[in-house]
Parts: C-alpha cells; structure tokens; sequence
C-alpha cells in the first residue's frame, strides 16, 4: 500500500467534506440541551446534525479507496496485528464551529497493527475549511500544508521552531469542558506565567498539534484528552512526527492510543524545561 499516494486521495475527501461543513457553519446552531450528566451526555451537548453528515460522506469516500480492514471504532478490543484501520468521528472543535470561528477540523487517520498489537498511527489528514488549510503527512514521507486560495494549492514541507528555551517561547494550550480537567490546564498555565513570550489558547487539538508541527507554536500541552479524541489527535500526531516535532505524555511516555493522555507536543528542544511546569494529577484539588 502506497502511504503517501492515499494520504494525498484522503486530502481531497477531507476538503470535499469540509466545503460541506463550511456551508452548513453559516447557518446558526444552539447548543443541546440534555438532562443526563455523564461524559457522553457533555459531548452531545457540543455536536451538531453536521457531524452525521460529515462522517457518513468521509466513511463512504474513504472505503471507495481503500477498504483497509474496517474502522478502528467499531473494531475495539478485536483490532488484528497486520490489520490497518480507518479512523474518523466527528468535526474537532465543535464549540468554535457552532460560535462561528474559523479554528475547527475535519480528520482522517490510519491505524496500523503491529505483530504485538500495539497500534500507531501511520496517515494523518488534517483540514481547516474555515482556514483554507490543509495538513497531510504519512508515514516515512514527510509532513506538508497545503495552502488553498483563488490563485490555487501552495504545497509547502513543514518543520517545528529552532526555540531552545522557554524564554521567548510562544506557547499553546487546550483544555476539556469539565470542570476538574480545566481547572488542572489553567494551574499549569498559571505556573508558566512570565516564562514565555505568549501562551495561546486557540483550539481544536488537531489543529493546534498541527501549528506545532509547523513553527506556529512552540509547543502545545493540554491534560486529559479523552479516547473521543483519539480520531483527531491520532491524525495531528501524523503531522508532528513527520515534521520532525516530539509528542508525549507529560511524564515523558509514548502516547497510548487506548486510553486517556496527558498530551504535550513540541519542537524537541524545549521539552525538558517545559515538562517541569506540566503538573500532575494531584495538583487538579
């Protein structure tokens, strides 16, 4: 299978897909009202009847080109080493997409299954409608953006910064909707009050990997992104790792792509001086 040729094709789905997307945002949305509490409940209330459509069109474009063994949400725990799988859900920044702001995604990723069952993401297709942008990377080929304007597609490689320090670094963070895991993001933030140039807070987590990966940021750290988020940050984490950037955990592991993760990615060279501010789970009380 030629990683990069059906990175490329999936490019094109993701752009078909996020033209429709980009209609529909224009139309006003209010959030859903649901009495349950759970988590799931939490994340209904951020969707749209956009990101049916969405995936429906994005799962039936992608199977036209390649079937690859199933997708990686429906498979669970009876994912096959050997097998590949596609993984796509829902529209990545969906409070900035119903509030109208331009920083939301549409993803696809690839999942590949090695001999020892462990899974690593192998394409990452990250578009921005609103932003006319468009991340690609497979992997052992490189990571691009693409540029889309009147005038037609600028392709250009990507790399992270050469920042060596905090010190005049430009940072970004994210943080969930529940209220404990925020409260954790904004402790660290507090914490590196003073160190950097700026700390950004933009969002989606997909699209602010992505900024790592090209040198619009420093660095992105966020706590507690959830299995919900494995699709987008599976095909973010594409971009940075052919881009040459680092992601980990916050203690310094591999990330796990079946369970929760405290998620930093940066340019490599600043990560040990930034990983003593990226407080523990303790420090959320």
């Amino acid at each position: 299978m030629d990683l990069q040729q059906l990175a490329m094709q999936v490019a094109k789905v993701a752009q078909d897909a996020g033209r429709h997307a980009a209609q529909d945002q224009l139309t006003p949305h209010l959030l859903k009202t649901n009495s349950r509490a759970d988590d799931e409940a939490n994340r209904e209330k951020y969707s749209s009847d956009i990101d049916d459509t969405v995936v429906r069109y994005l799962r039936e474009k992608v199977v036209q080109l390649n079937p690859l063994d199933g997708f990686w949400e429906e498979v669970g725990s009876e994912r096959t080493p050997g097998s590949y799988y596609w993984c796509i859900v829902r529209i990545d920044g969906a409070i900035n997409y119903m509030r109208n702001m331009p920083e939301w995604t549409v993803t696809v990723s690839v999942f590949a299954i090695d001999d020892s069952g462990e899974a690593t993401p192998v394409i990452g297709v990250v578009h921005a409608p609103a932003l006319n942008v468009t991340y690609v990377a497979a992997k052992g080929h490189g990571a691009i953006r693409i540029r889309h304007s009147a005038l037609g597609d600028k392709r250009s490689a990507i790399m992270p910064t050469s920042t060596a320090t905090l010190k005049n670094s430009v940072l970004c963070f994210g943080m969930s909707y529940f209220s404990h895991e925020s409260k954790r993001a904004l402790h660290t933030v507090s914490a590196l009050a003073g160190l950097p140039s700026d700390i950004k807070r933009m969002g989606p987590a997909s699209l602010d990997l992505c900024k790592v990966a090209d040198g619009t940021y420093d660095a992105y750290f966020e706590p507690s992104l959830h299995s919900w988020d494995i699709p987008a940050v599976s095909a973010a984490a594409v971009v940075v790792g052919e881009a040459q950037g680092r992601l980990r955990q916050w203690d310094g592991s591999p990330m796990s792509w079946y369970r929760t993760n405290d998620v930093v990615a940066s340019n490599g060279l600043i990560i040990n001086e930034l990983r003593e501010y990226l407080l523990p789970v303790q420090a959320e009380n």
